[in-house]
């Protein structure tokens, strides 16, 4: 039987198979390949061990046997001569303690800690015997301990509290510390939008005996505080490790990088179990290559049985990270089952994600719209009206303390024959397979659907539905869900011009053709898609294209109150940490994203929070400006966006003084835009002349003072709105650039500055550079750093004309005068001696709209400048 063994594990593990002829040669094969694969599992076995115990700086009890054993049997280990170590002294060095003496040292910790979770588990049973819950309650009450929850949270709860004492408050919110695995965890909520993320392995606990109700009368209790009187509470000592894997069922399957036994290890070592069958295990552990190869019985079997199959590199990862790590992270399966589980989209490779919310149909499109799972506006059906409430609502919510990121919808819906349907959806952000979904039938029974609408929207937010729907009164819960407020439009993710369509609508469209191209590209879908997907913003389920400026007025007043309170947070701890993912619940949960995560520091405010806030501004606006095209081909949608924008575009001829000047001061101020490894330079496609009724006129701003001729960067998807209603200020101050004047409309004398916000993708290299002509005032401040918020205040009130010196300028003796007056800052950059400057380039601030017209748009293509070519074969 040991030999059949042999012969299986050398197949298993050597691929090794025996040709049916002379069984003694077979005999004494098996005899030789035993003895090396017994010797190579003794010298693995060595290895890992001595790894981990090099790891931990431990020595490692069976290492010292087996090192023992092997010298016993005659193995070749290196000799250790213990006498000439620990005699060694170096100069300048305290004599190291001899191996022994460490040994024994660690031995008693080790007694030690064993010796006081002995006690403590003798001390539960004793206690589950002795005390009833209710009277464990009590116990807990008269400390100022949570009694609240079942049996099985009450009773650990008091048992920790008895034996090691009552703990304190929470530092950060005051709430409840409660053991939780490897650590103590705060279970109060730091605000309404935020649960306390508060954790510690070593929490403080109240000085003083136990208190214990009169009415609790138990001999048990009174005979343990008799025996414990005036003596310290001893500490609990928390293994992080010991609790990673802590509740789990776990099976291996298949050849993996290491040995069954090797996982086996680290798995019980980190307080997990290890069952041989798929049946009732947590998840399946296999190699990626496995799924390749067919996968093992154990790989199917998880697969029919809805099992989570993960990557090796779960358990390796959580180990060394000290964290249980999510299992769809390191799922290797889900995709190849029929009609699979799916991945949630924020677990998705990003470019994975982009490309599948880029070809996704917008599901939610606007207040009136039905949504489309419903699969009820096929049937004709629309939302239903009452008395000037429409009974269309959707909800999100982000808590990262609690991992939390959901999305709700709630519709009335009429159908023909006045059927009524209640729609429902709630579930995880981008994880549809895991969402409640429910249609339900109300027929005729209007008022009955009605009021489970309405308690409903209170059981989802805390609040009332009326007061929110009619005057927009709303008070965030703790643990509720925040109302989107949809505004009665249409999302331009989908009533945008449609790739299918763009050509057909340009065919019908009555302008000049130079117009029509930039128009097909300011009302297509495209751009705004994009810029929604950039920021992480695109989720087809939620109409983020079409809120109310209510909804962005709230978002606007979060950031300001949020980098208002990030002034006085500590720069790291634990009430830094519950102050950043606070702030990033509350935009995440205005602002909803597949992907949440904690936003921390001024840059990051800047990057993703104000540069979002104005991006999603801008898109509403485009959604209102261009509105449904879906089935207008015909009605020449372009054109009738062209009339409300109240803008005159004309194309530049190449041939003229403008575009040879325009195009000479691109090349003198541009350098190539590096995104990783790549370097992209940038050609001039066309040039538009621009003249806006929301602006000032070029004749107004020529009687100015110092006025310059300034690029400025933004994405496509904000044009729309700069031409509908001119340049808007920079949404607040921040110290970081871009931010940094406050509410400035920022320029630059560099090309290379406005090419970075009109750059995005190599698979859109299309974009739009805007050329203002600025007038600077009468008086202008030169800043080399970065401004002081009273001297931001100063700049706004006085609206003085600012320059931000960049450490790279233009060339002065290159510059010109255009017509009437107006500076051109056309030269060669070089470094301008501000070694030390937070800018880059050259920025100017102006502080007054009225200051400031576009005058020009320029269209650049961005292409790839040292993309290597490779010859065909």
């Amino acid at each position: 039987m040991v030999r059949f063994a042999a012969c299986s594990l050398l197949i298993r593990d050597y691929g090794i198979c025996f040709p049916n002829h002379d069984i003694r040669e077979e005999i004494m094969t098996i005899y030789v390949l035993l003895s090396l694969y017994c010797k190579q599992e003794v010298h693995e076995t060595r290895s890992r061990t001595l790894a981990a115990s090099q790891e931990d700086g431990k020595a490692d009890p069976k290492k010292q046997k087996t090192e023992s054993k092997e010298q016993e049997e005659g193995e070749d280990v290196p000799s250790k001569n213990k006498k000439s170590a620990d005699n060694e002294v170096h100069d300048g060095e305290e004599e190291a303690p001899s191996k022994s003496k460490k040994h024994k040292a660690e031995e008693s910790d080790l007694n030690g800690k064993a010796t006081a979770v002995k006690e403590f588990a003798e001390f539960c049973k004793a206690t589950r015997e002795h005390l009833t819950v209710e009277d464990m309650r009590k116990i807990l009450q008269a400390n100022e301990q949570d009694a609240s929850g079942s049996e099985d949270a009450v009773v650990p709860r008091c048992e920790d509290v008895m034996f090691y004492g009552p703990l304190d408050k929470c530092p950060v919110c005051g709430g409840q510390l409660e053991c939780k695995g490897s650590k103590y965890k705060c279970t109060g909520t730091y605000s309404e939008w935020a649960s306390c993320s508060y954790s510690t392995i070593d929490p403080l606990r109240r000085r003083g005996p136990i208190k214990v109700p009169d009415d609790v009368k138990n001999d048990f209790v009174r005979k343990w505080l008799k025996q414990h009187e005036g003596k310290k509470y001893p500490k609990r000592d928390m293994d992080i490790d010991a609790h990673i894997f802590s509740g789990m069922m776990i099976a291996l399957s298949g050849r993996m990088s290491h040995s069954h036994a090797y996982f086996k290890e680290q798995i019980l070592k980190h307080g997990g179990k290890v069952n041989n069958s798929v049946v009732g295990v947590t998840c399946v552990v296999a190699s990626p290559a496995e799924r390749d190869q067919g996968g093992s019985g154990g790989f199917a079997e998880a697969l029919e049985r809805g099992t989570p199959v993960v990557s090796e590199n779960w358990i390796i990862d959580s180990i060394q990270k000290k964290e249980r790590q999510p299992l769809a992270a390191y799922d290797i399966a889900s995709d190849v089952v029929p009609e699979g589980r799916g991945l949630p989209l924020g677990k998705l490779d990003p470019t994975e994600e982009a490309v599948e919310t880029l070809a996704a149909e917008v599901k939610l499109t606007g207040k009136r719209a039905v949504y489309k799972d419903s699969k009820l506006e096929k049937d004709g059906g629309h939302i239903y009206e009452k008395d000037g409430i429409i009974y269309n609502c959707a909800f999100s919510m982000c808590d990262l303390g609690c991992d939390i990121n959901q999305f709700c919808i709630m519709q009335l819906i009429i159908i023909p024959e006045n059927r009524l349907h209640l729609y429902y959806k709630k579930g995880p952000i981008g994880h549809d397979q895991m969402a409640e979904e429910r249609v339900e039938d109300f027929g005729s029974r209007v008022n009955d659907a009605i009021k489970e609408f309405v308690r409903l929207f209170e059981e989802i937010t805390g609040n009332e539905f009326e007061p929110w729907e009619r005057e927009k009164k709303f008070e965030k819960k703790s643990t509720k869900m925040f109302p989107l407020d949809m505004d009665d439009g249409v999302d331009v993710r989908h009533g945008g011009v449609a790739l299918r369509q763009l050509g057909l609508t340009a065919a019908h469209c009555k302008l000049d053709p130079s117009v029509t191209f930039i128009m097909k590209q300011l009302c297509s879908q495209e751009i705004y898609r994009y810029a929604l997907t950039e920021m992480g913003h695109d989720l087809p389920d939620l109409p983020i294209g079409m809120l109310t400026d209510l909804h962005l007025k709230r978002g606007e007043e979060i950031l300001l109150q949020s980098k208002q309170d990030a002034e006085s947070v500590p720069e790291s701890g634990p009430v830094a940490d519950a102050f950043w993912i606070e702030m990033s619940n509350k935009w995440f949960t205005l602002f909803p994203t597949t992907r949440p995560y904690t936003i921390r520091g001024y840059e990051q405010i800047a990057d993703n929070v104000a540069s979002g806030l104005e991006t999603v501004r801008d898109i509403n606006v485009a959604s209102r400006l261009i509105g449904d095209t879906f089935s207008s081909t015909l009605d020449d949608p372009l054109s009738q966006c062209y009339k409300k924008l109240g803008c005159s575009i004309s194309r530049v001829a190449d041939d003229s003084d403008d575009y040879k000047m325009i195009l000479k001061y691109l090349e003198k101020t541009y350098e190539p835009v590096k995104v990783d490894d790549v370097v992209y330079g940038a050609t001039v496609e066309r040039i538009y002349a621009v003249e806006s009724s929301a602006l000032p006129s070029y004749g107004e701003i020529k009687k100015h003072p110092n006025k310059v001729l300034l690029w400025c960067g933004t994405r496509s998807s904000n044009l729309l709105r700069h031409l509908h209603q001119g340049f808007l200020p920079a949404v607040c101050h921040l110290p970081v650039p871009g931010y940094m004047f406050g509410k400035a409309i920022v320029c630059s004398d560099a090309a290379a500055e406005a090419a970075r916000y009109g750059f995005t993708a190599v698979d859109r290299p299309e974009g739009y550079l805007v050329l203002a002509v600025a007038s600077l005032g009468k008086e202008i401040q030169e800043i080399t750093g970065t401004p002081g918020t009273e001297d931001v205040k100063r700049m706004e009130e006085k609206k003085m004309g600012v320059k931000g010196v960049g450490r790279k300028t233009t060339d002065a003796s290159e510059h010109f005068t255009w017509r009437d007056g107006v500076t051109v800052p056309c030269g060669k950059l070089v470094p301008s001696g501000n070694k030390g400057g937070p800018l880059e380039y050259n920025e100017y601030a102006v502080y007054d709209p009225k200051q400031v017209s576009i005058a020009f748009l320029v269209g650049v293509k961005y292409e790839e400048q040292n993309m290597e070519v490779v010859a065909d074969e």
